[in-house]
């Protein structure tokens, strides 16, 4: 998982298997940002529409804005869920990260050094985006 800013810069990184829930994993990609403040809203799709998820992170401070899913009551109106038009920025992070093939193929077996290799990318991402 990766959590970024309103401009697409990395704040956070979390790797584990692909098994557990999104919903699941959102605190533990909070407690791994690179020394920043919890964010005020959080932008997510679908997969984060939780009413556990909302309370945990409300307790934190955090909005958590995603669109409802199918089988859900509306818990959203529109005003926030127009923030979400701004989740291509997160995709575009994504497909900053898929740029480096070893994080694109995956080359490490063990998870920790493949979490070193995301960090790597993400450290080269932003003094890109510094250097301007």
């Amino acid at each position: 998982m990766i959590m970024v800013d309103a401009n697409g810069i990395p704040l956070a990184v979390q790797v584990c298997s692909a098994r557990p829930a999104e919903v699941t994993l959102v605190q533990e990609t909070l407690e791994a940002s690179f020394g920043l403040d919890f964010p005020k809203r959080l932008i997510g799709d679908k997969a984060y529409d939780s009413d556990g998820l909302d309370e945990e992170l409300r307790h934190l401070g955090i909005e958590m804005i995603a669109p409802n899913r199918r089988n859900r009551r509306k818990t959203q109106d529109g005003r926030p869920l127009r923030r979400h038009k701004r989740r291509w920025k997160v995709e575009r992070t994504i497909a900053w990260l898929q740029s480096f093939r070893r994080v694109r193929t995956r080359d490490e077996v063990k998870a920790v050094n493949f979490l070193a290799m995301v960090q790597l990318a993400c450290i080269l991402i932003l003094v890109r985006i510094i250097s301007g």
